[in-house]
């Protein structure tokens, strides 16, 4: 069956991430399809985490890339459901390999994620690859997590840990 892609240029990030100016990291959407979404960053001054004396940002804001390109893809997902845009929470990495030192000013990234895996309880994988001219540069398999109820869940949490400290 044939996949459609949809051009995504247009949408403000801030409608499908949980994230504020500054703490936006991917500058945009490039293409959507059923569980796959690519995005896309330019390295420059304004690039969080960006080095001067390097004229670059650190290989290991990659990971931060792959996670908000998979905010991004739950965010279209519930924007298309009517739902709100929820906080997920990375969780950890497998497999990862970072293949160059830095991110470089005056240079496009495009980040791939697809969705491997999904559980009911909002538990999920992602393999996750950073682009450079089209030469893979950063991949990982991407664990997150993102529970229905945020608030009831960090509650939950600090419940939890009281009743350790309790003990």
């Amino acid at each position: 069956m044939p996949t459609t892609t949809t051009a995504l240029t247009d949408i403000p990030l801030e409608q499908v991430l949980p994230h504020r100016a500054p703490m936006i990291l991917i500058d945009r959407l490039l293409e959507h399809a059923p569980d796959t979404l690519l995005t896309e960053v330019c390295i420059g001054p304004q690039s969080a985490y960006f080095d001067a004396a390097s004229q670059s940002v650190p290989n290991y804001v990659g990971i931060e890339y792959m996670a908000q390109s998979i905010a991004a893809l739950a965010g279209l997902e519930a924007k298309a459901r009517g739902e709100a845009i929820r906080v997920g929470f990375l969780l950890g990495t497998r497999k990862l390999s970072l293949t160059i030192p830095a991110y470089r000013q005056g240079e496009r990234y495009q980040t791939r994620v697809s969705r491997l895996y999904q559980e009911d309880n909002g538990l999920a994988v992602f393999d996750c690859k950073i682009f450079h001219n089209n030469q893979l540069v950063a991949e990982a398999n991407v664990n997150v997590f993102q529970p229905q109820d945020t608030q009831a869940y960090i509650l939950e949490s600090q419940a939890g840990k009281e009743e350790e400290t309790v003990r």
